[in-house]
């Protein structure tokens, strides 16, 4: 069994030797070629799915592992992990391992990890943004399929993705979540329209869906029919808890890089990024600690402290860096420029479930307070 040190070594040799030397477009079919092109890569290197279980075409890795992973893939300047990709590595993949069909788990997988697919993710709606239990897109039991009418909406690269995980309302007469069904739905099936959003960061990466009659196999319900609400709470466990990871420590490593280039005749600046660095330490420990508490089990509410914290941290990096390079900046400019990190950080409070949102689920779920009115 080989070492920490020997996997950080080979991780990091690895990502030396075949991290793109360019970062990929950030919407699009560039952006689709460029990743399925990253994914692949990483599949035939055998780094694709490292936290996935070997049964699946994963590496398998320790908690320490994955940790080691993600510490080296910041260290190298890949391409985000918040990317086209993200939603099936993060959330579909490891909903369909916890809740899915043998035979979803033999189709689905493979194709995720070996860079065929992407997935986008189609739970929120106009009126059902936070609050997934008022989800109103229905989903019609017809024989052996599901007729799916409604709108979603904030769906990323529902574009060039080819499969969506959504939730539709599959008892039209009841209020509650027990009524929702979790489906997986080709995204090029008669009756679905797709419109893309620009968002004020510049990309199109966002979009809205309109349902027609979309009829979809009831084969592809996941966890089972009016079952959907506790398959979605596995799928956000996941985005909410060691999915920010990466991105948390990419930050980490970008507050290093403001410190350095923080000129001395500028203390007030010096001063606000060294409570960045402290903040971001804090943060590390809260992310390793539930991701090792949560080893081996299906993550619970507790990340919706990690996701939190994630969120709000970095608009605060991303606010000092623009603060001291400036806006009209030569690191502040373009699509991979400091004022698009500023920009599209907005959203990070926002996706996933609002801060709101998510201090109610700490309140109520971790902490054991009295629910707040309804």
């Amino acid at each position: 069994m080989e070492s920490i040190s020997e996997f950080r070594l080979q991780a990091r040799t690895w990502l030396a030797a075949n991290k793109p030397s360019a970062l990929p477009p950030l919407c699009g079919q560039g952006a689709r070629t460029a990743i399925l092109a990253w994914q692949k890569a990483q599949f035939e290197g055998g780094w694709a799915g490292v936290a996935w279980p070997t049964a699946y075409g994963g590496r398998g890795a320790t908690v320490l592992e994955q940790i080691v992973w993600c510490e080296e893939y910041a260290r190298a300047g890949a391409p985000s992990p918040l990317d086209a990709s993200f939603v099936g590595l993060n959330h579909a993949g490891p909903t369909v391992i916890a809740c899915g069909t043998p035979e979803q788990k033999n189709f689905y997988l493979p194709r995720l990890l070996s860079g065929e697919d992407i997935w986008c993710q189609g739970f929120s709606e106009p009126g059902a943004g936070s609050d997934l239990a008022a989800v109103r897109t229905r989903g019609r039991v017809e024989g052996d399929e599901l007729v799916i009418d409604g709108h979603k909406i904030w769906s990323s690269y529902a574009d060039i993705a080819d499969w969506q995980e959504m939730l539709v309302r599959t008892d039209a007469t009841a209020k509650t979540s027990q009524a929702l069904t979790w489906v997986i739905c080709p995204m090029n099936a008669p009756g679905l329209t797709i419109r893309p959003i620009r968002t004020m960061a510049g990309p199109q990466k966002f979009c809205e869906i309109f349902y027609d009659g979309v009829r979809v196999p009831l084969k592809n319900v996941v966890g089972g029919v009016n079952n959907g609400w506790a398959t979605a709470m596995s799928t956000l466990a996941f985005e909410r808890g060691t999915a920010s990871l990466p991105l948390l420590l990419g930050l980490i490593q970008g507050v290093e890089t403001l410190l350095q280039a923080c000129p001395e005749d500028r203390p007030a600046m010096r001063t606000r990024i060294a409570r960045l660095r402290a903040e971001g330490a804090a943060q590390k420990a809260m992310a390793y600690r539930f991701a090792l508490d949560s080893a081996d089990t299906v993550p619970d509410s507790s990340g919706s402290i990690v996701r939190l914290g994630f969120a709000e941290f970095a608009q605060r990096v991303t606010a000092a860096s623009l603060d001291l390079f400036g806006i009209s900046a030569p690191e502040a400019l373009g699509e991979h420029g400091l004022g698009h990190h500023y920009l599209d950080a907005f959203s990070e409070t926002i996706a996933g479930g609002s801060s709101e949102i998510q201090r109610n689920i700490i309140g109520e779920r971790v902490l054991g307070l009295p629910r707040g009115p309804r």
